[in-house]
């Protein structure tokens, strides 16, 4: 019966172990937790427009675990969905401040996007956006986004300004600054020792060590129940459907959702060896169809677009390859709905060491780029480059995309233009 249940979530008992699954589970949480203070808190400016803001950590946590859940049983992967911080900023900055729309107009917006991915994953085209990305840029995908994420976990520490500038001497001697040096130090260890619950323990580690530096807040309450999420329940604008803004912004929408997806899944399944060697993913269209249904969903709960989260890769590292992981995950995420005081106490110093080296295990898909084929290894250089420096993962993908086309086609004129003059040599 045991493993019946467990093969719904794809997890052998043969290949897998249900404890180092559920450890990746709790690892990718613990990183993700970050969320729960973060995203309500983007929210803040629309208060003054009647946007529910109590309501918003509730529907944040309940749309996470829905898409989460999604992934855990549908695509039966090890990762975390949740709403994305980039469209998070454009539906708040973008399409509300800057346009001056509603809210539920952009809940609209996100509403048909969602639907509009899911008609995308049951065609065709899907299949065609992935197999049109070269292997070698698959894997550069997975490094940038080691060098993204690693960049997120310095900038969470504080050692980094915004761009890639490190801020001066003096932040080195904070007490933030040196638990995440102390962290980094005790995840690289725990790594070289090759010990599983390194990442897990190192996170406890700091969180306990930094209780008397004054880093850990201890939270006054521990237990708390979720806000009522009824007043964003299916707040939608439907009078709006013909607008020409609105089909902008859901197409908008639609191209970083896609993108970041894409981008997010490839890196983290080349990165998880799950990538087969005629460069398929095994289950893609069903993780992009959880995304997709994840978003439709969330925009009913009231929440803006759901994504696959480069954080799962702290579970992939510890050894997460199945939808147990996810569902630990979601797990999680329930049990925060009423201890999120607790989650919240863990500092950035804590977590940030984990995403360096998460970034490190990235990395190592570069050994699969052929750096001596300049057409290949220039836009795999670019997308690797461009997206921790921009801080996007769709720009560094569209970057790398665009060069190969172009460095393909003049490879292919210079082997045409060669192979034509041999023959004029052999005709001479």
């Amino acid at each position: 019966m045991k493993a019946k249940l467990l093969s719904l979530v794809g997890f052998s008992q043969q290949q897998h172990s249900v404890k180092t699954e559920v450890l990746a589970g709790i690892t990718t949480f613990t990183t993700m937790s970050y969320i729960l203070a973060f995203l309500p808190a983007m929210f803040v400016p629309l208060a003054s427009h009647g946007f529910p803001v109590d309501a918003m950590l509730t529907s944040t946590i309940l749309a996470t675990i829905v898409g989460t859940l999604l992934m855990a049983f549908l695509a039966k992967r090890p990762f975390g969905q949740a709403p994305g911080l980039t469209l998070n900023v454009f539906f708040v900055e973008t399409v509300c401040l800057s346009l001056g729309y509603s809210w539920q107009f952009a809940l609209t917006a996100v509403l048909i996007e969602g639907l509009l991915f899911v008609l995308l994953c049951m065609s065709n085209l899907r299949q065609i956006l992935f197999e049109m990305m070269p292997a070698s840029l698959k894997y550069a995908i997975a490094a940038g986004i080691g060098f993204f994420i690693a960049t997120i976990g310095f900038k969470n520490s504080g050692l980094l300004a915004e761009g890639t500038i490190f801020n001066h001497i003096q932040t080195l001697v904070s007490p933030n600054s040196m638990l995440f040096l102390l962290g980094l130090v005790l995840v690289g260890a725990f790594t070289v020792l090759r010990f599983r619950a390194g990442m897990l323990m190192s996170i406890l580690i700091v969180t306990t060590i930094g209780i008397p530096l004054g880093v850990t807040t201890i939270p006054d309450k521990l237990f708390c129940m979720p806000t009522s999420p009824a007043p964003m329940f299916c707040q939608f604008s439907w009078g709006d459907l013909l607008t020409p803004d609105l089909w902008v912004c859901v197409v908008t929408m639609l191209f970083f959702d896609v993108f970041d997806t894409l981008g997010s899944v490839v890196g983290l399944m080349a990165n998880s060896g799950l990538i087969r060697k005629n460069g398929r993913i095994p289950h893609m269209r069903n993780i992009m169809l959880s995304d997709a249904i994840a978003t439709m969903t969330g925009a009913c709960l009231g929440s803006s677009t759901v994504t696959t989260y480069v954080e799962s890769a702290t579970g992939v590292a510890v050894g997460g390859r199945t939808g147990l992981t996810a569902l630990t995950i979601a797990m999680c995420f329930v049990v925060s709905l009423f201890l999120a005081p607790l989650f919240l106490a863990i500092p950035a110093a804590a977590t940030a060491p984990v995403m360096v080296m998460a970034g490190f295990y990235l990395f190592g898909s570069v050994r699969h780029i052929h750096l001596s084929r300049p057409s290949e290894a220039i836009p795999a250089f670019l997308t690797i480059l461009l997206m921790p420096v921009t801080g996007s993962i769709t720009d560094g993908i569209i970057a790398g995309l665009f060069t190969f086309v172009i460095f393909s086609f003049v490879e292919g004129w210079l082997n045409r233009r060669r192979d034509k003059d041999e023959d004029w040599e052999e005709k001479s």
